[in-house]
């Protein structure tokens, strides 16, 4: 989603906002500007700098580059167009009549007709058709001398989220921010504070941060900052060389390829193979009421409720808990039935999706146990759930997650173990899963050595417009996830189903412009799958399929195969995911598409 920069210090801001948004780049943008206040001597008392454009920083290169801007008390912004369109005029940071207030904002005012319609019968002119420019009129409306105040007032007045920073010429040696379901961090460095959306923006400054909760507002001055409660310090657990792209022509390929690591670092110190269990730290202070719960409900949006998907077929068949997956987006408007024995599990990249978050507030209203699984050290998730799990993937930049959804399907096979140990899980099974679990990093490495065969394939099936992608048990919701990837980087049309539903009316659209991606290991429902396989080669459909090593039988009957090393049944989408993350890039890639920033996408949602 839109990302925001923003600094005041002693030095220049100009430079360090432009380098922040470059950071931002990979949220996914259509345009972007620059406020800086000079109100410092001898420059002119409150000279302004204000920059807006539409498309890629990358095209105003030269342009930006200069540019000579005094000044350091700065905000900046990339916009993510929802409200108004892409033009010049709707791009942040957006101000008021006087041209005294200056803001920049993400989120949604859901009711900024409303109070524009009546700002404007007050005299207010508007610019732009974006919802957050009604912020700054009615800031400017409560303005009397002090900047703070008058946002306090304004937030009261609204309905939605917002992440904002705000700046007036009229009190000028300070940038106030406010947040309500949006992420927003303060960054403290040496005699001067970073203000932004993604710790992304200011690693190369410093790693110490604070993270705004929901309805704080925070007052950042060139020596001093003020919060309404005291916050403690975040260390940031990633280092600024880990989000570069390392020789790679896409970060979605880099990621990918760390896609071994992100498993070994979920695992990493928490398998105890002699035990057959693990340790879940984040777990250990409701480890008793765990014991007393006797239904999941797992919530999530887009990938991470595919990895969700398969963390219930995991929980129910080893744990012996029952387990339902909701996507958070419909989950808010359900009544659904829980009870004091129900947990709810939120899955998270980001840990600040909008209606996942949504979803965890409503069940904490009603009393329930919550846990959170999550990358992201100190996110709105992590702050507001009982207790959870880190994934520990590291950052991941490309808007198609794909490390992080390896990340979790690691943590939720752990949770799985620790729950099913509390209960009937046998030390032998345990032993079994955690010990199949280590080895999965080096699985992991092996099926990415088949890059270049994939790349081929890509090549022989770039041309064709429709994709299926089938599974069944643990691979069906990896089918999904296959699809959703190769649909939002490629632009093509893939549609991801459980293999038994082809004969119930999918069948119709096979023919042979029509391949199908077959996940066929050789595990429990093989033979179903064979006979899927069989279904669409009957109707002349192409198939790729993904199977087990030493499996020859599968080339008699399908065109094309990519091998996947054996390993437990419950831990092949792990193994068996990879391979469709790669076939996606590289279909993209040879279409000639921006393969980290696709079209209309962002990589946090943090609005409905």
């Amino acid at each position: 989603m839109c990302g925001i920069v923003g600094y005041i210090g002693k030095k220049l801001a100009f430079p360090i906002l432009l380098s922040g948004l470059k950071r931002l780049e990979y949220r996914g943008y259509d345009s972007f500007g620059f406020f800086v206040l000079d109100s410092n001597p001898p420059a002119t008392p409150n000279k302004p700098f204000l920059f807006k454009k539409v498309g890629k920083i990358s095209e105003a290169e030269g342009e930006l580059s200069n540019l000579k801007v005094d000044g350091g008390i700065g905000i900046a912004h990339t916009r993510w167009a929802t409200t108004g369109a892409v033009t010049e005029v709707n791009a942040h940071p957006h101000f008021d009549c006087r041209e005294d207030i200056f803001l920049v904002h993400n989120g949604i005012i859901e009711n900024y007709r409303e109070i524009k319609e009546k700002l404007e019968k007050e005299g207010h002119k508007f610019r732009s058709q974006c919802d957050s420019e009604v912020l700054c009129h009615l800031i400017e409306k409560y303005f009397n001398g002090n900047l703070e105040e008058a946002v306090r007032k304004t937030l009261k007045e609204v309905r939605g989220a917002y992440g904002i920073a705000v700046i007036s010429k009229k009190d000028p040696q300070k940038i106030v921010l406010a947040k309500l379901s949006s992420p927003l961090l303060l960054g403290i460095g040496e005699d001067e504070f970073l203000v932004a959306s993604d710790p992304a923006a200011v690693i190369t400054h410093t790693r110490q941060v604070i993270n705004l909760d929901d309805n704080e507002i925070a007052v950042i001055k060139p020596d001093n900052f003020f919060i309404l409660k005291e916050k403690p310090l975040v260390q940031i657990e990633w280092t600024l060389e880990e989000a570069e792209k390392k020789g790679y022509p896409h970060f979605m390929l880099k990621e990918i390829m760390e896609e071994p690591e992100a498993i070994e670092n979920a695992i990493r110190g928490r398998l105890m193979i002699e035990e057959g269990s693990v340790k879940l730290g984040g777990l250990d202070s409701i480890s008793e009421k765990l014991r007393e719960i006797n239904r999941l409900i797992l919530v999530a949006c887009g990938t991470a409720s595919f990895a969700a998907r398969v963390g219930e077929y995991m929980l129910e068949e080893y744990a012996e808990i029952p387990a339902e997956v909701d996507i958070g987006s419909e989950f808010r408007y359900r009544k659904p039935v829980v009870d004091k024995n129900t947990a709810g599990i939120f899955v998270s990249q980001s840990g600040e999706t909008a209606d996942t978050l949504a979803a965890l507030k409503e069940m904490k209203q009603k009393g329930i146990l919550t846990l959170g699984i999550t990358n992201v050290v100190g996110s709105a998730q992590a702050r507001e759930t009982d207790a959870g799990v880190y994934t520990r993937s590291g950052p991941e930049i490309a808007v198609a997650s794909t490390k992080a959804f390896l990340g979790q399907l690691a943590t939720l096979a752990m949770l799985t173990v620790y729950l099913g140990r509390q209960r009937e899980m046998a030390l032998v099974m345990g032993k079994r899963i955690v010990s199949e679990l280590a080895k999965l990093p080096e699985l992991a490495k092996d099926v990415l050595k088949s890059a270049p065969e994939i790349e081929k394939l890509a090549k022989k099936y770039k041309d064709y417009k429709n994709f299926w992608f089938i599974g069944r048990k643990y691979n069906a919701p990896i089918a999904s996830e296959g699809a959703l990837k190769l649909k939002e980087i490629s632009y093509l049309h893939a549609e991801g189903v459980a293999g038994g539903e082809l004969k119930h009316g999918s069948l119709a659209l096979i023919d042979e412009n029509f391949p199908t991606v077959a996940i066929c290991p050789s595990d429990s429902v093989y033979e179903k799958m064979v006979s899927n396989i069989q279904e669409i080669k009957a109707r002349g459909g192409p198939v790729i399929a993904v199977a087990t090593e030493g499996n020859e039988d599968i080339k008699k009957i399908v065109d094309d195969v990519i091998y996947i090393p054996k390993t437990l049944e419950m831990l092949t989408p792990m193994l068996s995911v990879i391979p469709l993350h790669l076939f996606s890039y590289y279909v993209a890639a040879l279409l000639g598409h921006d393969v980290d920033r696709p079209k209309n996408l962002a990589k946090s949602v943090t609005v409905e």
